[in-house]
């Protein structure tokens, strides 16, 4: 499984158990008693969002940003998630887990097979299979799963800040295939993983039949014997493969560690992505720093630093912009600066029960030669070096 190190557990899990239809039936049918361990649970999660200053058609490009959430309230995304949980006492258990989203982030996934954007889409549709083949037993997902890779993840929630970083932003989302996990011991976990590509669009190949991504990646925690640092965790990720979004075949590694400081509440993170396109120039890879502080009971603060550096003819962050000598014509254009360096502050505090507040303050500024955010012309130009958003994020979780 992949190990989100600024996982904040979800506290409303619904049961759908229907106790009183069981009793009223002297015995169970066979579709109640498969229905019974289901649980349901999920999230709506909604912003509103301030760009300072004029000019929202050309902003930076990290996932699930944009124009379309500058100026203006948002309905970001509906999540429900249907699952039947492995028994851990049956040697040969099985579940499993349908997570579905709704609204505009779902057409940013981008999972529908059909490629047509529809505001629906799958997260995660899989069989779970328990096998006691080593040891601790060996986990499989069969399907659609969420990819081992990276420091953030999808739901927002889960992350230390509203907005993603571009770490993640470079990284896959999801995989179609199978995924096998492993518990060494308490303190180390791994992950390998065959696939039919990068992702994230449903049962995609690649060009070549033959051809399949693999991936592995493990996870380190400090045992409890190790005082103040005991639930650290230091994480390492590979995947290979073919990815539509850069067109041929790549391989993404990925570093991350989680601290815990002898200051209460305190942690730290650091992570780091690096893309390597086969066969093409240039460099893309990402450097980030956290920290998060549990002031009290309610109230949290959390803050992140980046470093992007994108160029060459692997360069990731593009844009589509009609040609301008001739409109109907869409090129792409690298719009977005080689160099990147952004600091995200949030506050959170928890005032109702199942909901998530935050107020959250973004600052990307380029440190190329010119100006490339702001106002714009067809040609995907601008003309300012720093962008900053204000924005508040309401979660609610159930």
């Amino acid at each position: 499984m992949k190990c989100n190190l600024w996982t904040l557990a979800l506290l409303g899990a619904g049961i759908v158990s229907l106790p009183s239809v069981a009793k009223a039936e002297e015995k169970p049918s066979p579709l109640l008693t498969a229905i019974t361990p289901t649980t349901i649970s999920g999230y709506v999660d909604t912003s509103i969002q301030w760009n300072l200053g004029t000019g929202n058609q050309n902003l930076p490009p990290y996932a699930f940003g944009g124009p379309s959430k500058a100026d203006g309230f948002n309905l970001n995304v509906v999540k429900i998630s249907l699952e039947k949980p492995i028994d851990a006492a049956d040697p040969w258990a099985a579940g499993y887990k349908v997570d579905l989203l709704a609204g505009p982030d779902a057409n940013a996934f981008a999972t529908q097979s059909s490629g047509i954007p529809a505001d629906f889409a799958v997260k995660q549709a899989y069989v779970a299979l328990h096998t006691p083949i080593l040891p601790n037993g060996l986990d499989f997902k069969v399907g659609v799963w969420d990819t081992i890779i990276g420091y953030e993840v999808f739901e927002s929630g889960n992350n230390p800040n509203f907005t993603r970083s571009y770490g993640y932003t470079m990284e896959p989302t999801t995989h179609t295939g199978v995924l096998m996990s492993y518990q060494v011991c308490e303190a180390l976990a791994v992950n390998f993983g065959i696939a039919n590509t990068f992702g994230p669009t449903i049962n995609q190949r690649a060009p070549t039949e033959s051809y399949k991504t693999y991936m592995g990646s493990f996870t380190l925690t400090a045992p409890t014997n190790c005082g103040f640092m005991a639930g650290s965790t230091l994480s390492g990720c590979i995947i290979n493969g073919f990815n539509s979004a850069t067109g041929g075949n790549e391989t993404s590694y990925y570093g991350g560690a989680t601290v815990n400081t002898p200051v209460t509440g305190l942690k730290a993170g650091v992570a780091f992505d690096y893309m390597d396109v086969h066969n093409t120039s240039g460099e893309t890879w990402c450097a980030g720093a956290y920290v998060a502080f549990q002031a009290t009971e309610k109230l949290s603060f959390y803050g992140r630093a980046e470093y992007l550096r994108d160029r060459g003819d692997q360069k990731l962050f593009v844009k589509t912009v009609p040609d301008p000598t001739d409109p109907a014509t869409l090129i792409t254009v690298k719009s977005a600066p080689d160099k990147v360096m952004e600091i995200t502050t949030t506050a959170q505090y928890d005032l109702w029960k199942n909901v998530m507040t935050r107020l959250e303050l973004r600052w990307d500024h380029s440190l190329s030669g010119e100006g490339v955010w702001g106002q714009t012309e067809v040609t995907g130009t601008g003309s300012l070096k720093n962008e900053i958003a204000l924005i508040a994020n309401i979660i609610y979780k159930f």
